[in-house]
């Protein structure tokens, strides 16, 4: 009898924020992340939280470590993403992905749009590194939703292609599509 893993996926979240990093202001990004992610998946998951400066090499030694060292499946950031000269995510996470996947940011500034003439500045991306996806938010609470919403019925299926953990989701919340021919293992 095959039975379903029952460690728990680890997921990243990571807010890239000077001040946040410095306590200067609460983190309401990742806060926001992790809230979203709660109300949508109903697989068995745990948080990876890191709270970050905006400085490129940090955010490439946290991103890596969250891949290699701590197994996340998935790590979803917030900030950085902007036009601004410590704005950086975006760059840090393509030095340490193999694979770039542009339709996420694609997506997420489409929706964006939709709210805000000013998504069109964001640089959201997303990219693979070994069995981890990657993925780069704006720091604004409800664009993180926005987001998430956007993207997230692609995200379970990514993890399964690159060798991650079997995500389920809320279909009431977010409905993952996975082609017919995918199987839920177990």
């Amino acid at each position: 009898m095959n039975m379903v893993d029952p460690t728990p996926a680890r997921i990243g979240i990571v807010t890239v924020s000077d001040r946040a990093s410095r306590g200067e202001y609460a983190d309401e990004g990742g806060p926001a992340i992790q809230a979203w992610l709660e109300s949508a998946l109903t697989s068995v998951w745990e948080p990876v939280l890191r709270v970050i400066p905006d400085d490129r090499a940090g955010i490439e030694a946290s991103l890596a470590a969250l891949c290699d060292d701590a197994g996340c499946c998935l790590v979803v950031t917030t900030g950085g993403t902007g036009p601004a000269p410590r704005d950086v995510t975006p760059e840090a996470t393509e030095a340490v992905c193999t694979k770039m996947l542009p339709g996420f940011g694609e997506q997420m500034r489409a929706v964006s749009l939709r709210h805000v003439p000013t998504a069109i500045l964001s640089r959201q991306t997303a990219g693979v590194r070994g069995a981890t996806l990657i993925v780069n938010l704006p720091g604004k609470p409800s664009a993180i939703a926005e987001c998430l919403d956007a993207v997230f019925p692609a995200i379970p299926y990514c993890v399964d292609l690159i060798g991650g953990p079997y995500l389920d989701t809320d279909p009431v919340r977010v409905r993952s599509f996975r082609p017919a021919h995918a199987r839920r293992p177990g």
